[in-house]
């Protein structure tokens, strides 16, 4: 499984380059707190695999790194070559990048 870390990801966003974000926690988590990607929760991942690119990166994220890496495991089973999971999650991002982020 391909990794990347949240200061890859902020350079990605800071680069303007061209990469879905995607999100597989809960509603109530994302709305706490995100980092604009498209909330798709683990529990549908694999019914909504249509809202998923497969031309471009996509970066998976969650909380902490770990229901992000099972999404990109079960993606991955379905064909998808072009994921990549963000290292430890949202706790990471609040920590390095952006510390005022509201985290639990």
């Amino acid at each position: 499984m391909k990794e990347i870390t949240v200061e890859e990801l902020k350079k990605m966003k800071d680069n303007g380059e061209d990469f879905q974000l995607v999100d597989v926690r809960e509603d109530f988590e994302y709305q706490m707190s995100n980092l604009g990607g498209e909330l798709i929760p683990l529990g549908g991942i694999l019914i909504e695999t249509d809202k998923i690119d497969k031309d471009k990166p996509v970066v998976v994220m969650c909380r902490s790194g770990k229901r992000s890496a099972a999404a990109v495991m079960q993606l991955e089973q379905q064909g998808f070559t072009n994921l990549y999971n963000l290292k430890g999650g949202i706790l990471a991002w609040a920590d390095e990048i952006d510390p005022s982020l509201q985290v639990y």
